[in-house]
Protein backbone atom coordinates (compact mmCIF):
# COMPACT_ATOMS: atom_id res chain seq x y z
CA UNK A 1 0.00 0.00 0.00
CA UNK A 2 1.32 3.46 -0.82
CA UNK A 3 1.79 5.87 2.03
CA UNK A 4 -1.07 8.28 2.61
CA UNK A 5 -0.36 11.66 1.03
CA UNK A 6 -1.59 14.74 2.83
CA UNK A 7 -4.21 16.74 0.95
CA UNK A 8 -1.95 19.79 1.11
CA UNK A 9 0.82 17.92 -0.75
CA UNK A 10 -1.54 16.51 -3.39
CA UNK A 11 -1.24 17.87 -6.93
CA UNK A 12 -4.27 19.54 -8.47
CA UNK A 13 -4.66 16.75 -11.02
CA UNK A 14 -4.91 14.19 -8.21
CA UNK A 15 -7.53 16.05 -6.13
CA UNK A 16 -11.03 14.62 -6.26
CA UNK A 17 -13.90 17.00 -6.97
CA UNK A 18 -15.30 16.71 -3.44
CA UNK A 19 -11.91 17.65 -1.96
CA UNK A 20 -11.38 20.69 -4.19
CA UNK A 21 -12.74 23.25 -1.73
CA UNK A 22 -10.63 22.07 1.17
CA UNK A 23 -7.59 21.74 -1.13
CA UNK A 24 -8.01 25.36 -2.27
CA UNK A 25 -8.40 26.47 1.36
CA UNK A 26 -4.96 25.03 2.13
CA UNK A 27 -3.22 26.97 -0.64
CA UNK A 28 -1.07 29.99 0.14
CA UNK A 29 -2.64 33.02 -1.53
CA UNK A 30 -0.26 35.58 -0.07
CA UNK A 31 1.89 37.50 -2.57
CA UNK A 32 4.90 35.40 -1.59
CA UNK A 33 2.95 32.18 -2.08
CA UNK A 34 1.68 33.25 -5.48
CA UNK A 35 5.15 34.32 -6.59
CA UNK A 36 6.56 31.01 -5.33
CA UNK A 37 3.96 29.05 -7.31
CA UNK A 38 4.74 31.08 -10.44
CA UNK A 39 8.45 30.47 -9.93
CA UNK A 40 7.92 26.71 -9.53
CA UNK A 41 5.77 26.67 -12.67
CA UNK A 42 8.40 28.56 -14.63
CA UNK A 43 11.15 26.25 -13.38
CA UNK A 44 9.13 23.16 -14.38
CA UNK A 45 8.44 24.60 -17.84
CA UNK A 46 12.05 25.67 -18.35
CA UNK A 47 13.49 22.33 -17.30
CA UNK A 48 10.97 20.34 -19.37
CA UNK A 49 11.02 22.27 -22.65
CA UNK A 50 13.93 24.72 -22.77
CA UNK A 51 16.81 23.31 -20.74
CA UNK A 52 17.08 19.99 -22.59
CA UNK A 53 19.93 18.33 -24.42
CA UNK A 54 18.15 17.97 -27.75
CA UNK A 55 15.33 20.48 -27.88
CA UNK A 56 12.85 21.36 -30.53
CA UNK A 57 10.45 24.14 -31.28
CA UNK A 58 7.82 22.89 -28.81
CA UNK A 59 8.71 25.12 -25.87
CA UNK A 60 9.17 28.29 -27.87
CA UNK A 61 6.03 27.69 -29.93
CA UNK A 62 3.97 27.30 -26.74
CA UNK A 63 5.24 30.65 -25.48
CA UNK A 64 4.42 32.30 -28.82
CA UNK A 65 0.96 30.70 -28.92
CA UNK A 66 0.31 31.93 -25.39
CA UNK A 67 1.39 35.43 -26.39
CA UNK A 68 -0.94 35.40 -29.41
CA UNK A 69 -3.89 34.28 -27.28
CA UNK A 70 -3.20 36.85 -24.55
CA UNK A 71 -2.76 39.70 -27.04
CA UNK A 72 -6.07 38.76 -28.71
CA UNK A 73 -7.82 38.71 -25.34
CA UNK A 74 -6.36 42.11 -24.44
CA UNK A 75 -7.44 43.66 -27.75
CA UNK A 76 -10.81 41.88 -27.98
CA UNK A 77 -12.85 44.93 -27.00
CA UNK A 78 -11.28 46.89 -29.86
CA UNK A 79 -11.79 44.01 -32.30
CA UNK A 80 -15.39 43.60 -31.16
CA UNK A 81 -16.03 47.33 -31.66
CA UNK A 82 -14.64 47.28 -35.20
CA UNK A 83 -16.36 44.05 -36.20
CA UNK A 84 -19.54 45.57 -37.63
CA UNK A 85 -18.01 48.78 -39.00
CA UNK A 86 -18.41 49.29 -42.75
CA UNK A 87 -15.36 50.42 -44.68
CA UNK A 88 -17.07 51.84 -47.76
Amino acid sequence: LPAAVLLKDTKLMDVKLGQLGSWLAMRDFTPGGILGAMRRGYDRYYNKYINVRKGGLGGISMVLAGYVVLSYIWSYSHVKHDRRRKYH
